[in-house]
């Protein structure tokens, strides 16, 4: 009996209350919220001219915690049935307009599971464990990652 009681443990869905609920200010180190960097001038007159991605410090605390935390996928791997790796950011259109968010506010999430996005103006919620182990990619960079475990759609 306790074996079958195990196996079922094993095999349980992911709850979303194993998880811390994270908002994107909890990202950002509390001296960063009150003392924010100047944001990155952006120059409209000349097309070529990119400003550089601001840098945020992460929340140490973070690392290694299992959260949930709601955004928008920018697509980095996968096929057209599903992503496998993508940034998850706080608005719809980060990483498509210049300069990209703050590092601290984009998060490197690696789903091998493969998550089927269907619609990408549709925010989602990601659960996982999150690091603080920057990540690099030709878009943007990323101050956290996440090993997923679940995408789900966003509903309040």
């Amino acid at each position: 009996m306790m074996l079958l009681a195990g196996l079922l443990l094993l095999s349980a869905p992911t709850r979303a209350d194993e998880f811390t609920l994270l908002e994107w200010d909890d990202l950002i180190p509390l001296e960063e919220r009150l003392n924010p960097p100047p944001f990155p001038e952006v120059d409209h007159e000349d097309e070529f001219a990119i400003p550089p991605q601001p840098v945020g410090q992460v929340v140490d605390s973070l690392n290694g915690k299992k959260v949930r935390l709601p955004g928008f996928v920018v697509p980095l791997e996968g096929d057209s049935e599903e992503i496998t790796t993508f940034f998850l950011v706080p608005y719809f259109g980060a990483c498509i307009h210049v300069p990209p968010p703050p590092t601290n506010q984009i998060v490197y999430v690696d789903y091998p599971k493969g998550a089927r996005v269907d619609d990408l103006w549709d925010a989602v919620w990601v659960s996982g464990t999150l690091s603080t182990v920057s990540a690099s990619h030709d878009i943007a960079n990323a101050s956290y990652s996440l090993e997923g475990v679940s995408v789900e759609p966003y509903d309040l």
